[in-house]
């Protein structure tokens, strides 16, 4: 059965504001946490960047349910054998079965600012993979020694593991990321409803591997409104193609972002306060088959959407699915017996 998460955005909200949104996320009725791993915003007016994994400990104080990174690059400005370490920790904080390790390939806005040089693009595949192999390495508890193409480990032991294995989830937005994903990922990550991303990965992992998808809405007081308060935060949504991953700064972010209308970002997702909206920007993640689907919002009217969900989205959405789930069955039966 499809599960309904919320995206927690750390590019946007304090820390404190991050922490009041899972707990009324767990309130209203999500099933699960997204949250996103930044060391910049995209745009300065986000304006916030708190470090993941403080937020994560955090967040295991307040609320119980289960969080997914989405996503953390393990290559570049860290180095795989920390992101094993923080990892087995809050796994351990949020308890068995509650944390997802998101990875993925990552942008040059986080991943540049300890100087290296950000790499082309299959090389971030290619050290994507080699990371995966430490972590994992890492996480039996035994003394790692590593000498790989991308990274060293030299007698390197974690000692705080959770109680069950991690599962690592990455993310793809390419029929090489795909590729990859199918190899080395327990559950495949995207923000994209694509439905031919999860065949093929379900195709690949067997049919009950973990998918996940997620997206922005904007609630407010009118549709002007949210929209008006969601463009000046999240143009950069709107930016195409490759430059999300190789743009260096907030304000490169801004300058590409001119480029993008109100008029042609007010034709993503759901803007204000009409539950039916919101409702029907679900629609084509779930039928592309995502396990799990996450909505993060965008703007300062986070508890009105909390509120709204809880009252009739998230009940609507459950709902509808049973009724396709059943409907679904009913025709397969059909079929089996014109069959006969």
């Amino acid at each position: 059965m499809t599960q309904f998460g919320y995206f927690l955005s750390s590019e946007e909200y304090t820390p404190a504001e991050l922490i009041e949104q899972a707990r009324l996320a767990e309130e209203a009725g999500f099933d699960a946490l997204w949250i996103s791993d930044h060391f910049h915003p995209w745009t300065d007016a986000q304006g916030q960047s708190p470090f993941v994994w403080s937020m994560i400990g955090a967040i295991s104080q307040v609320c119980d349910l289960p969080v997914t990174t989405a996503v953390t690059c393990p290559t570049v400005r860290t180095h795989p054998a920390i992101i094993a370490q923080a990892a087995a920790t809050s796994a351990a904080l949020l308890g068995p079965g509650r944390f997802r390790l998101g990875l993925g390939t990552g942008e040059a806005l986080n991943e540049h600012i300890t100087g290296e040089v950000w790499p082309h693009a299959q090389q971030r595949l290619d050290m994507l993979e080699e990371a995966i192999a430490v972590i994992r390495e890492l996480w039996t508890g035994e003394v790692v020694s590593h000498e790989g193409r991308f990274y060293t480990v030299d007698t390197a032991r974690i000692y705080t593991l959770p109680s069950e294995p991690i599962p690592i989830y990455v993310s793809a937005f390419g029929p090489k990321a795909l590729d990859l994903v199918c190899d080395v990922a327990d559950g495949f990550i995207t923000t994209q409803p694509d439905a031919d991303s999860v065949k093929t990965f379900k195709k690949a992992k067997g049919a009950g591997a973990p998918t996940q998808a997620g997206f922005k809405v904007a609630w407010g007081p009118s549709r002007d409104e949210a929209i008006d308060a969601a463009y000046r935060l999240w143009p950069n949504s709107g930016v195409p193609g490759e430059l999300a991953q190789v743009l260096p700064s907030p304000q490169h972010f801004e300058q590409a972002a001119k480029l993008v209308t109100r008029e042609k970002f007010a034709e993503q997702g759901a803007f204000g306060p009409d539950p039916d909206d919101h409702i029907a920007a679900f629609a084509p993640y779930v039928e592309a088959g995502f396990d799990e689907i996450y909505v993060a919002n965008m703007g300062p009217h986070y508890d009105e959407l909390m509120s709204a969900y809880g009252e009739s989205v998230l009940p609507q959405l459950r709902t509808r699915k049973g009724k396709r789930a059943a409907a679904k069955k009913t025709t397969a039966k059909r079929s089996s017996r014109s069959k006969r």
